[in-house]
């Protein structure tokens, strides 16, 4: 399984993916007895280790009286019951930003997982890397620094799961967003240069390019 991004990437595009608009199939832990204290969110009903809850996934919070309402990065889980959490943050590595102190908080953790899992096959099927490319020489694994793919990863998501709500509604704002970033993915694809290491040294063997995908030796 091949992932170029998570979900954290897809909410600092479109959080209201993880609020009204999420996939109710693809809720991996929900309850209404949370509690916020600083950057830690503890419920004891819930079970985010067996829930499969990690860093870099989504959580929407909202509290009875309303000063909580949105969604939040997943910076750790610290145990079954308790995470670290952070106002969405810009970068991995700034530190966490607490949310509003609260109790009796709903809460819900959904993901892409599905969606994003299938946007690192197409673009290894593209690149003629494995998995997406059955029998190549060449496996994810190989790829030096994988980053240059998580912008393409974030709008082939996005573009898939708005047809997706698309074709269950009569929003056309659907449709329009879907090839919005359909567009996007594209452009990303075309500017990636991802760097192979064959042999396992660290150091570039080839380069794949994305707007044409020729073979250059480095």
């Amino acid at each position: 399984m091949i992932k170029f991004c998570n979900d954290i990437d897809i909410a600092k595009y479109e959080p209201v993916l993880f609020g009204e608009l999420h996939l109710p199939w693809q809720v991996q832990v929900c309850g209404d007895d949370g509690q916020t204290n600083g950057t830690s969110f503890s419920a004891s009903g819930g079970n985010f280790v067996a829930a499969d809850v990690g860093a870099g996934d989504v959580i929407y919070l909202r509290s009875p009286d309303g000063s909580i309402e949105g969604v939040y990065e997943i910076v750790s889980v610290d145990s079954a019951t308790e995470l670290t959490v952070s106002v969405i943050r810009s970068e991995s590595e700034a530190e966490a930003v607490a949310p509003p102190a609260g109790t009796g908080i709903y809460y819900r953790v959904s993901t892409f997982e599905p969606q994003i899992v299938e946007s690192g096959l197409r673009l290894t099927e593209y690149f003629g890397i494995g998995p997406g490319k059955a029998n190549s020489e060449i496996e994810a694994e190989d790829i030096i620094d994988a980053e240059v793919l998580k912008p393409a990863a974030v709008f082939l998501v996005l573009s898939s799961v708005y047809a997706m709500l698309a074709s269950g509604a009569t929003d056309e704002n659907f449709w329009a967003k879907s090839l919005h970033y359909k567009k996007l993915f594209e452009k990303a694809r075309e500017r990636c240069q991802v760097c192979i290491d064959t042999d396992g040294d660290g150091v570039a063997d080839l380069t794949l390019d994305g707007s044409s995908i020729r073979l250059s030796r480095d």
